[in-house]
């Protein structure tokens, strides 16, 4: 067991004009960072509180960060890190305690064999556990049975629920990722595409689990827009900002993806002659919109998925 450690850390943005660029490394290849952060909603002793997990990896270091923020904002989080590479084999099983307002936190982890793609997260074969006063508050990775016979604890009355999910992934005309709309089914395999040099007008694919969904051609009138889709029967709102892929600098911006589950709302507003105006809103307000709905922690938790897409030329 590692001694108890805890530290304090910035949380990661849950709001997309927020993100911070450093989290994905430099403006080339060579210096970039693959992170996937996943806040969810929990409670710790009674308390409701948002715990984020973050993933990094590059080409020199991979490591896991649990951060359990203070209600309120009050004060800075409670951070526990992990780092797996390179340090040898016996850093992907363990243990470490922290506090938070007195009350002593365990995260347990086994990695040892976990499965990975060319993303920082595991696709399988792991567990991360988070418990409190012998109750599993937040359980992720697909080794439960390992977990709870490790942990000795029981799981909580009330599951964690997942309310942002963000990644950052680099690539020249294809980036791909996973989520999950549905936590009640399957993973899905995402896959944006461009076709943006070259003497053709730009171009964008959307695809998810093979099936394209979506395809904006004329892309540099149409940088910004959103669409509604159905995967596996539930609708799916898209949102998409590619505008520095094409006039910002290369290497430098990147573009953005969101997705959200659930039907888009309908915007009813009326003017001084009582005719509705609801189509006349922006797409700036719609994503701004989209954003607060995303970071209220206060109602029932709607999720949405952030992909940050940066291009290496």
């Amino acid at each position: 067991m590692e001694e108890p450690s805890t530290t304090s850390a910035s949380s990661a943005a849950s709001e997309k004009h927020h993100h911070d660029g450093s989290t994905a490394g430099g403006s080339n290849g060579k210096t970039a960072q693959c992170s996937v952060v996943s806040i969810y909603q929990t409670k710790i002793a009674d308390v409701p509180r948002n715990v984020t997990v973050t993933w990094s990896k590059n080409l020199i270091n991979h490591s896991l960060a649990v951060t359990v923020e203070k209600p309120g904002a009050d004060g800075p989080p409670f951070t526990c890190k992990v780092d797996l590479k390179p340090w040898p084999f016996w850093s992907k099983k363990g243990l470490k305690s922290f506090e938070v307002d007195s009350h002593r936190v365990d995260l347990f982890w086994d990695l040892r064999s976990a499965k990975y793609s060319t993303g920082p997260e595991p696709l399988g074969g792991y567990y991360v556990a988070l418990v409190c006063n012998e109750e599993v508050i937040l359980l992720i990775g697909d080794s439960k049975k390992e977990a709870y016979k490790r942990t000795k604890s029981r799981p909580s009355l009330e599951d964690a629920a997942l309310i942002t999910k963000k990644e950052n992934v680099f690539g020249k005309k294809s980036f791909t990722s996973r989520a999950r709309f549905d936590e009640r089914k399957k993973e899905h395999d995402i896959v944006v595409e461009n076709s943006i040099s070259g003497p053709k007008e730009p171009e964008m694919w959307i695809s998810v689990d093979g099936v394209r969904l979506i395809h904006v051609n004329n892309l540099q009138w149409k940088f910004r827009g959103n669409e509604t889709v159905l995967i596996e029967d539930l609708p799916v709102q898209i949102f998409w900002d590619v505008h520095s892929w094409l006039f910002g600098t290369p290497g430098v911006g990147h573009a953005l993806f969101i997705f959200k589950p659930g039907a888009p709302p309908k915007l009813e507003e009326r003017n001084d002659n009582g005719s509705n105006e609801g189509s006349n809103h922006s797409q700036r307000e719609e994503d701004q919109s989209l954003a607060v709905q995303s970071n209220n922690s206060a109602v029932v938790p709607e999720f949405c998925f952030f992909l940050y897409a940066w291009k290496i030329e």
